[in-house]
């Protein structure tokens, strides 16, 4: 053990009423809803990058974070590790998510920087065979390094392309080592500034076949777990190919993949793309690629994705309702892809942010829930849309444009708009909440 989060217990589940800031509240592992243990719905994990990476930088200041491990070498790295599991057991989170640069050096070449991946893999495959946190999913840093700058799998240069493929490679293989449930792709640098540069037609097929190699590869290998990409709009390009779920739908069918990868529905990227959290997972789930999640917030006054700790139970239940209704999770879980704010310099800052955005979650999932049990916000719903089960309506929507257009005279239509009665809906919803 590294000893860094020295002193911290192990987090235990005390109820509503405790008034210990070290024990779970809401969140209960073991409790059954809706037929299933809480740990199985919720399938948390931990995000290497922001938990054991993050130095406290912003666009506007550096690092303010100081941890023993921040140093290069792989002593360091794997002190980072010895950290890592040791908060994972601390939380008795099932799982974690890294990249491929957040836990092992760069090299002065990529065949260093492979050895050095290598290593770690090997590391964390012992500390998996000791600790109960597996790898829910492994993805390659491909927007860090200025190798990235005009993008991974759409950079204008081949050789850079080819790196990008020998990087991915790199990490699913690793994360195949692991036992990873997932492999995640995320464009952060996959867009463009302006289109006197860029030859988006080429950029797009480009980045289609990489992903149609990608997964020939998981076959190839007999990866059984998921690819995702996460949809991510805006930031840092101003135009990007993967802007929100039904964008990288319309790509994936272009490129005959919508069978093959499903998508890591970030809330932060959600809100940037100007949707809700629930609308992107809604849509995903209705097209039949939803995959994972990445729970955070933004703060609303700033522009920007703060990737913050979820606290606000009620806006999570609207997620979590969505994602009960498609049938949960299959592969996917909840990652908290969130930060502490510079300022939150201590071990008990980290430590004390994941549970405060566990219990947050478990309260969302226990509303969302009790709602769906009640069977009243789907009744409604069916209700609403009863017209579409009659016959004539089926008739209608299996026959032809005229067919339909003659109803309106044969049958002296005149439709009387009806209630979508929206706010006897939202005081019912607050009901639960």
């Amino acid at each position: 053990m590294s000893g860094y989060f020295g002193g911290i217990p192990a987090i235990r589940y005390e109820g509503p009423a405790s008034t210990n800031e070290f024990a779970f509240r809401h969140y209960n592992p073991d409790e059954v809803v809706l037929g299933k243990r809480m740990e199985d719905h919720m399938r948390f994990a931990v995000a290497y990058w922001h938990s054991f990476a993050y130095q406290g930088g912003d666009p506007f200041g550096g690092q303010t974070l100081d941890r023993p491990w921040f140093a290069d070498g792989m002593a360091a790295a794997k002190a980072k590790a010895d950290a890592a599991f040791e908060l994972f057991d601390i939380l008795g989170v099932p799982f974690y998510a890294f990249h491929d640069a957040d836990v092992r050096p760069e090299g002065a070449s990529f065949a260093e920087s492979k050895r050095n991946l290598d290593e770690i893999v090997e590391y964390f495959a012992e500390k998996q065979g000791k600790h109960k946190a597996k790898l829910l999913w492994g993805t390659a840093n491909m927007f860090s390094h200025r190798r990235w700058m005009s993008g991974a799998a759409t950079n204008p240069d081949p050789d850079v392309y080819a790196y990008a493929a020998a990087s991915v490679k790199a990490n699913l293989d690793a994360t195949h080592r692991l036992g990873g449930a997932n492999y995640v792709l995320w464009g952060g640098r996959e867009g463009y500034e302006t289109l006197l540069n860029t030859d988006l037609a080429a950029e797009r097929a480009h980045a289609g076949r990489f992903l149609q190699q990608v997964v020939d590869y998981k076959h190839r290998i007999g990866f059984k777990g998921a690819i995702l990409i996460e949809p991510k709009p805006q930031e840092p390009s101003k135009h990007q190919y993967d802007f929100d779920v039904a964008t990288v739908y319309g790509f994936l069918k272009d490129f005959g993949l919508e069978h093959e990868v499903k998508v890591n529905i970030e809330q932060g990227h959600a809100i940037l793309a100007g949707h809700s959290f629930e609308h992107e997972i809604a849509l995903a789930s209705a097209l039949g690629i939803f995959g994972s999640i990445d729970m955070n917030r933004n703060d609303y006054q700033s522009g920007w994705d703060t990737d913050q700790f979820p606290n606000n139970h009620a806006e999570k239940a609207l997620a979590f309702y969505e994602i009960l209704k498609a049938g949960g999770y299959t592969t996917g879980g909840t990652n908290f892809d969130a930060k502490i704010r510079r300022q939150s310099l201590d071990a008990e800052d980290l430590v004390l942010a994941h549970v405060g955005g566990m219990d947050t979650c478990a309260r969302a999932l226990k509303a969302a829930a009790a709602l769906i049990e009640s069977g009243e916000l789907e009744a409604a719903r069916k209700a609403r849309y009863a017209g579409w089960e009659t016959a004539p309506a089926k008739a209608m929507l299996a026959g032809s444009l005229e067919a339909a257009a003659a109803r309106v005279t044969a049958e002296g239509l005149e439709p009387e708009p009806k209630s979508g009665r929206q706010e006897r809906l939202e005081n019912l919803w607050n009901r639960y909440i």
